[in-house]
């Protein structure tokens, strides 16, 4: 009697053991994905932005070229580009496929430079600058906190020169393209903001 009562205690003493490991299994399991679930929204996030951002520039570039009528230095516009690329199209830019395009705008700006466009000048300047770039800045800058510190200060920059040039915060909101100008030129904030922020926590 007292060997299978210690045999059935035993066996009791080991499975609640078996069931307690099983439990801390799955409870490791679970934060393990939480906390995959949550770096990948950071990530997914990170990378939205980045397109958000890049967008932004282009359309403060287009506006450069038919209403934005202002001293703002717009060519700062191109690094911002280049250090908030998305990692997609830059890569596609500093392969062979931006290597032809800068060939053929360096071409066609010393043999045909009548015909070559002012428009085209900054978009032929960020390819290039893309293709030419070194490894060192086009990774290790590009990807780090300078690259987003530098994006940050040339947001800033953009942003009081253009409320500069409004005469004042009310005119950046009040004019009639000062709205669409500003709310540009806020939305170059949300990816190095969102990127330092991340890098703090």
């Amino acid at each position: 009697m007292g060997k299978s009562y210690l045999k059935m205690r035993t066996d009791s003493v080991a499975s609640d053991l078996i069931n307690a490991d099983f439990k801390d299994l799955a409870d490791a399991a679970k934060k393990l994905a939480s906390h995959a679930i949550h770096l990948g929204s950071l990530g997914f996030g990170t990378t939205f932005l980045q397109w958000v951002a890049s967008v932004a520039a282009i359309y403060l570039l287009v506006l450069d070229r038919t209403n934005w009528k202002t001293n703002i230095l717009t060519g700062l516009l191109i690094p911002y580009i280049f250090f908030c690329f998305p990692s997609l199209l830059f890569s596609i830019f500093r392969g062979e496929i931006g290597s032809w395009i800068a060939f053929v705008a360096v071409i066609l700006r010393l043999f045909f430079p009548k015909r070559f466009p002012d428009w085209l000048e900054l978009p032929a300047a960020l390819i290039i600058l893309t293709v030419v770039a070194p490894s060192l800045i086009a990774t290790t800058v590009r990807d780090g906190w300078i690259g987003v510190l530098i994006c940050l200060v040339i947001a800033a920059y953009l942003l009081q020169e253009h409320i500069r040039a409004s005469g004042g915060f009310r005119n950046a909101f009040s004019q009639p393209h000062g709205v669409s100008n500003t709310v540009g030129i806020i939305c170059l904030f949300v990816y190095p903001v969102w990127a330092l922020v991340l890098d703090i926590i």
